[in-house]
């Protein structure tokens, strides 16, 4: 009996240290990102997760067009922003 409390235990005890260390900062991450990308705004300067570095020309619900070096004009989803570099 005290053996597989035991067992029990150290079983609830790894699921608790792999919460605290992988799975709840993953998730505040993934909040924090969320919450850069709904605040994309005309003019910004970002970075898609392709690698492309434009400014923003256009936002919708779900995509932005990004305005390229050259001047063309891309559509993207709002989850292809990686970062937005700084705000006008």
């Amino acid at each position: 009996m005290p053996q597989s409390l035991l067992s029990i235990g150290m079983l609830v005890l790894m699921f608790v240290v792999f919460y605290f260390i992988l799975i709840r900062p993953q998730q505040k991450r993934q909040k924090k990102l969320d919450e850069m990308r709904s605040q994309i705004q005309k003019n910004d300067r970002v970075v898609t997760i392709g690698g492309m570095h434009g400014i923003v020309d256009a936002v919708d619900e779900e995509k932005v067009v990004i305005k390229a070096g050259d001047g063309s004009r891309l559509t993207f989803d709002r989850s292809s922003v990686r970062e937005v570099l700084n705000k006008d």
